[in-house]
Parts: structure tokens; C-alpha cells; sequence
């Protein structure tokens, strides 16, 4: 009986050990895999967010300037329009001011400037073959119908014999100016003057008229000295000219001398660029247009 006794605690107490150490040792196990899981689960998970957050931390990419020279109306006024809103594609729109037709060009030309926007297709080419140039459009923006004033008289009929008229002494202009007088009648140019008349090519002046040729921005400032101007509208609006208004006569809206933006060979399809000329053609500056300028500027696309 004391031998059957003992065997039956050695029994149990063997039972005990056995599962207080297989419990222990698997709960050990199990619980250094769970944690072990669970810790590595978690630092995956870190890890995935920190890699995450990295990634939208990455600093947005740094705005391109494009520096661009314009004659201030309507030109550099409306590149003042469109600043903001080119401000949220990435591209710093700088304007630099010019009062003249040459140095846009030139500054363009040896990359002082990425693009200009002041001048029409004629006046390009001609800029382009008189100075070994390869400027070249981007995109057509607007017309500006160019148109003749006068603080003297306020008809063509009043004109009297002899009377003085400046007109721009660019090529292109000029030739513009004097394709506008010849189509009022008051002179006559030869047969296949085109775009590039001079007064050599007036072959008719019924009213004598004295045809005096000046840069294209000192027209407004002469018109008290002449007894008419054909003055490119852009001077004409600086100079608190409306030319809707306050033109004797002036060209047709369906006029081809549309201004544009120009850039070089090299550039002009950089990104930058191109959103620029979206922005020009774009519905909202065709709308500024039309309901600042009424007529004076139109809308060219």
C-alpha cells in the first residue's frame, strides 16, 4: 500500500513538473513569437509610415522663372493678368518694361530675356533678316488695329493741302501707316508696295501731304506739331488715347498684324514656355481683353 502510494505521488508530481514545464516553455515560446511578431509587425508598419511621410515630405519642385519683355499697354498689362495664375503651374513670371521695338529683340536675341511679347509677325521678320536674328513665334495673341489721330482737326475732310503727317519709321509700321492712308484715299502707293512701302512708293499725293517718319513712341508726344499721326495703339494707349473713340480713322479688327509671343529656336518649347502661351490663349485673357480695351485690342485666337 505505502509502495503503491508512492508511485502514484511520484506519478503526479512527475504530471506537474511535465506540464508546468511544457506549459511554460511553449507559453514562453509562444509569447516571445507573438511579441517578436506583433514587434516586427509594428516596425513594418513604422516604417511604412516613415517611408510614407518621407515621401510626402519631398520639397516641391523649385518655380522657373521666365523673364519676358513687353511695351506696358496692353502687352506688359496683360502678362500682369495672367501672373497668378501662372504663379500656381511652377513658372515666376518677371516683366521687364520696354518703351521701344529694338532692345526686346536684342535682349532676347543674347538670352537676357527667355521670350518677348510687343510685336507682330511682319516687324519679326523684317527684325530677323536685318540683323542675322532667328527669333520665332511662339503664339498670336492679339491684334491692335493701328489708327491716325489728331489734335487739329477731328475729320479726313478737314485735312488741308500740304498738311503734315507722321507715321512710324520702322519698316513694317511704316508701311502699315501708309497702307492706311492710301486706303482712305489720301495717297496712292505703287502697285505691289506691300507691308514694306516706303514714301518712295507713293505714286499719287492729291493734298500734298508732308509725310514725316519718327520712332513709332514719340508719335503721341508730337501730335500738338503735326495735323495728324498714325500712332500703333499701344503708344496711343499710354498716352490716355482710346482708339475706339479718338481715331480719325483706323484699321480693320481682321487685320493680320497680330501680336505675338516670341521666344528663340532653343527655347521656345520649354515647358515654361509653352505655359505661358496657354495662359495668352487662354479663355480668361480673352475675356480681360475684350472688357478692358473694347475694341482697341482685339482678341487674335
Amino acid at each position: 500500500m505505502k509502495k503503491t502510494l508512492g508511485l502514484i505521488l511520484i506519478i503526479a508530481a512527475l504530471a506537474v513538473l511535465t506540464a508546468c514545464g511544457g506549459g511554460s516553455g511553449n507559453g514562453g515560446a509562444n509569447a516571445g513569437t507573438s511579441t517578436g511578431a506583433d514587434g516586427a509587425s509594428a516596425n513594418s508598419s513604422s516604417a511604412d509610415v516613415n517611408n510614407t511621410d518621407a515621401a510626402d515630405a519631398q520639397p516641391a519642385a523649385e518655380p522657373v522663372t521666365v523673364k519676358v519683355g513687353a511695351t506696358p499697354e496692353p502687352h506688359a498689362r496683360i502678362l500682369e493678368f495672367v501672373k497668378e495664375k501662372l504663379s500656381a503651374e511652377g513658372v515666376n513670371l518677371e516683366i521687364v518694361v520696354f518703351n521701344d521695338y529694338v532692345q526686346p529683340n536684342v535682349q532676347l536675341y543674347e538670352k537676357q530675356l527667355d521670350a518677348n511679347y510687343f510685336q507682330h509677325v511682319p516687324y519679326l521678320e523684317e527684325f530677323n533678316a536685318e540683323k542675322g536674328y532667328d527669333l520665332v513665334k511662339v503664339a498670336g495673341v492679339h491684334i491692335e488695329p493701328i489708327g491716325a489721330y489728331s489734335e487739329k482737326i477731328s475729320s479726313i475732310d478737314e485735312l488741308r493741302d500740304g498738311a503734315k503727317i507722321a507715321i512710324p519709321n520702322d519698316a513694317t509700321n511704316g508701311g502699315r501707316a501708309l497702307a492706311l492712308l492710301a486706303k482712305h484715299n489720301l495717297i496712292t502707293l505703287k502697285d505691289g508696295a506691300g507691308i514694306l512701302a516706303t514714301v518712295q512708293d507713293i505714286v499719287d499725293n492729291p493734298k500734298n501731304l508732308d509725310i514725316v517718319e519718327l520712332e513709332a513712341a514719340t508719335l503721341p508726344r508730337v501730335l500738338p506739331d503735326v495735323d495728324a499721326a498714325v500712332i500703333n495703339t499701344n503708344y496711343a494707349l499710354e498716352a490716355g488715347l482710346v482708339p475706339t473713340r479718338d481715331a480719325l480713322f483706323i484699321e480693320d479688327s481682321d487685320s493680320p498684324y497680330v501680336n505675338i509671343l516670341a521666344a528663340r529656336p532653343d527655347n521656345q518649347d520649354d515647358e515654361a514656355i509653352r505655359k505661358l502661351a496657354a495662359a495668352l490663349n487662354s479663355d480668361d485673357v480673352k475675356r480681360f481683353i475684350e472688357e478692358t480695351y473694347e475694341g482697341a485690342v482685339v482678341p487674335a485666337f
